[in-house]
């Protein structure tokens, strides 16, 4: 069978391994991303992970996941937030051809999250899916009858930035946002309090925690109705590293979006939680590039 190498780009780490052609993963591994170093260190580093798989055996592509506006059909960075600099522009797709001498595909990593669980996660089966990734920001991805919905611009679904009271959505609802607050609150240092530790006090009875996440759930029900009124998904899909807490955040979520969301719509929107976790980006990078080649790169 076929094999690819996978690397899924975050702004804190790099996650690579190998997938087969019928998608099971071979190897998983992940190194830090040191994004402060900017978009060229970044670009050797993906470099010198993938020659460590074409120096043992045949590879048959290169599957890229990362953060970023991606322009899929070039492979190259358009946009970036100034979390890496100097990203803008690097040309993933151009430089790993040339020096593999294989296809490779770009895709970025919201959408890539997003194909990975409609194909075989919680969206599996779904015509319309939304994927909301929160973490620092909040990254959003609509599929409809299997593809990204891009946009004219292709930067459809950017809906950190959409607007609400009081600021926007990623400013109000992203689980950077909890650190701060219990922090501010509490009066301490902002070091000293992470999300698993926020959590952790919260399932504990911590008064100040649980208004935290409260209000961060309330705020997630809000955007997510919003974002329902105009796009009417089947079934939204929420990820990364803070809803590793299912047990805790689904309640709460699903009690907000009730909340903000007429009953007509609510009865058809189901809520769930990505199946992937961090294998999300390699995974839907490589869904990505199996579809293009398929489609004979279009």
């Amino acid at each position: 069978m076929k094999k690819y190498v996978c690397i899924d780009i975050g702004g804190t780490a790099i996650k690579y391994g190998v997938i087969r052609e019928d998608g099971r993963i071979l190897s998983r591994d992940l190194t830090d991303t040191q994004a402060q170093k900017g978009g060229p260190a970044i670009l050797k580093k993906v470099q010198d992970l993938a020659a460590l798989f074409f120096s043992g055996e045949e590879i048959d592509g290169i599957c890229i996941s990362t953060a970023g506006v991606v322009d899929p059909e070039t492979g190259r960075i358009t946009h970036a937030a100034p979390l890496i600099p100097d990203y803008t522009g690097t040309a993933y797709k151009e430089v790993l051809e040339r020096r593999f001498l294989v296809p490779c595909e770009v895709e970025n990593d919201v959408n890539c999250a997003g194909l990975a669980e409609f194909h075989s996660g919680a969206a599996a089966g779904v015509k319309s899916a939304l994927m909301l990734t929160v973490g620092t920001g909040i990254g959003g991805c609509f599929i409809l009858n299997g593809k990204v919905f891009r946009g004219s611009g292709g930067s459809a679904c950017e809906v950190g930035y959409m607007n609400m009271q009081g600021g926007d959505f990623q400013t109000l609802g992203a689980a950077s946002v909890l650190s701060k607050k219990v922090a501010d609150w509490k009066n301490e240092p902002k070091e000293l309090w992470n999300g698993y530790r926020i959590f952790e006090a919260a399932k504990s009875g911590d008064g100040i925690c649980i208004r935290a996440i409260d209000e961060m759930a309330d705020v997630l029900g809000q955007g997510i109705a919003n974002i329902c009124y105009v796009l009417n998904p089947e079934i939204v899909v929420l990820g990364g590293g803070v809803m590793v807490q299912e047990a805790f955040l689904k309640g709460r979520i699903e009690n907000a979006l009730g909340k903000y969301l007429i009953p007509g719509i609510a009865r058809h929107t189901r809520l769930a939680f990505a199946k992937h976790g961090n294998d999300a980006g390699m995974l839907g990078a490589f869904y990505h590039f199996r579809h293009r080649r398929e489609k004979g790169g279009v």
